[in-house]
């Protein structure tokens, strides 16, 4: 147990890069999380932490041990839920990450019947338009949309999704309707702008082949949602998910083009760390999604 209580501390520090800090986390006093490490560096014969009244940084030796505690105490946590959730269900703290406009619709609204059956798992959503390192930031689960390409972690997919080029029949009436890829290039296209530039371009598959298509368009936006407003205004084309717009398409606001040239890759995915034992909140959580978007009509 004091083993396991040092390398908590160990952990804790290095994460918060203060003793204070982590100490409030581990609930003691700074000086008690000191003595831990202090113990902890004795028993092992290194440094691993180079420690100061205004700098608190890893050794070499430090940043090698700090990610084979992580994992051993990740694995110890993992081995006791899953006794727990064997004869209570799931507990802990879940903290699930997802895109911001996904997951204001499709995801957080679905927390509070996951814990109205699991009231013992305290749930936390982050939701951020960046593509988030799960295990680098220590997020239990992502929803992620498009395709997943880390060997590290594990993909459940959750719903089948594609990325259309749209626009309201207003703008088509009269600007006209594109045929071909080429035409994009004098169209107003609405494209997403996270720095200031136009800098990701609209992916589709052209003669079996992924194409990447450069746009331009007045406005850009970083904000998604922004988009799906103005395309629905009649401001210009749009590339957007269907999950997004099936409201839209069903009553006729919003109308797809370049149909023939639609990339599929662009499903909607749980992704997680690997690890020996998932945790019982994460098998759940995953399995509360899945059931809800596979539900007669959701998505309409």
């Amino acid at each position: 147990m004091d083993k396991l209580k040092q390398m908590e501390a160990f952990v804790y520090a290095a994460d918060l890069g203060s003793l204070a800090k982590a100490a409030r986390a581990v609930g003691i006093t700074p000086a008690m999380l000191g003595r831990r490490i202090n113990a902890l560096e004795r028993r092992l014969g290194v440094r691993l932490l180079h420690r100061s009244t205004r700098y608190l940084g890893l050794t070499e030796e430090g940043m090698a041990f700090l990610e084979q505690c992580k994992s051993l105490l990740a694995d110890l946590a993992a081995a006791e839920e899953s006794l727990t959730s064997a004869r209570h269900g799931p507990t802990g703290h879940l903290s699930v990450t997802a895109p911001a406009g996904f997951g204001r619709r499709h995801v957080a609204p679905h927390g509070p019947s996951f814990l109205s059956q699991h009231p013992q798992v305290r749930l936390s959503f982050y939701l951020d338009d960046r593509v988030t390192d799960v295990t680098r930031e220590g997020y239990d689960l992502a929803i992620r949309i498009g395709g997943i390409y880390d060997l590290d972690l594990v993909a459940i997919k959750l719903a089948e999704n594609r990325r259309v080029v749209c626009a309201a029949p207003s703008y088509l009436n009269r600007e006209g309707v594109p045929q071909t890829l080429a035409d994009l290039e004098r169209h107003n296209c609405l494209a997403f702008n996270p720095l200031g530039g136009q800098q990701r371009g609209w992916d589709f598959i052209d003669d079996g082949k992924p194409v990447t298509v450069r746009v331009r368009g007045n406005p850009d936006c970083n904000d998604g949602e922004m988009l799906h407003r103005w395309a629905c205004q009649g401001l210009g084309l749009a590339w957007r998910s269907t999950w997004e717009i099936q409201g839209e398409l069903a009553r006729g606001e919003l109308v797809t083009v370049l149909d023939d040239f639609t990339s599929t890759e662009y499903d909607v995915y749980a992704v997680y760390p690997q690890q020996p034992n998932v945790p019982a909140k994460v098998k759940f959580f995953v399995n509360h999604l899945r059931e809800i978007y596979q539900r007669p009509g959701y998505w309409t």
